[in-house]
């Protein structure tokens, strides 16, 4: 048993992309699917797709270079199972300056901190791309 699937996730999409993988396979669920959604969204992947039924369903994460460099520099997990991280519509992180992005669970789905701050909405902190 996985105690973090997403720190899993996200340790997949750093691994492919040091081995310089053209895609990365990782195990589904609805809430990993809204993260590649939004980093899809952002920029920082090229695509995603869901293959397969049941338990056998896993994601496909296509990754994205930009001369020959992977366009994720950092990936890293904020609020984990054993520490939980929240933050106010008022708090929300400004990663690298706006160049980067903090991935946000809020009442209304999982979302950038821009898209949060725009609707006015805090939540959890997941995680942190630039």
């Amino acid at each position: 048993m996985m105690t973090d699937p997403i720190a899993d996730m996200l340790t997949r999409l750093r691994n492919a992309q040091r081995a310089d993988k053209e895609q990365v396979s990782i195990p589904y669920s609805k809430n990993k699917e809204a993260i590649l959604r939004v980093f899809a969204d952002e920029g920082f992947i090229a695509d995603y797709r869901s293959e397969g039924e049941g338990a056998r369903k896993v994601l496909i994460a296509t990754l994205k270079y930009f001369q020959g460099q992977p366009v994720i520099e950092t990936v890293q997990r904020i609020s984990r199972p054993g520490l939980r991280i929240y933050r106010g519509k008022n708090e929300l992180p400004r990663i690298n300056a706006g160049l980067g992005v903090a991935v946000i669970s809020t009442p209304r789905g999982v979302m950038s901190d821009r898209a949060a701050r725009e609707i006015g909405q805090g939540g959890e902190v997941l995680c942190k791309i630039y």
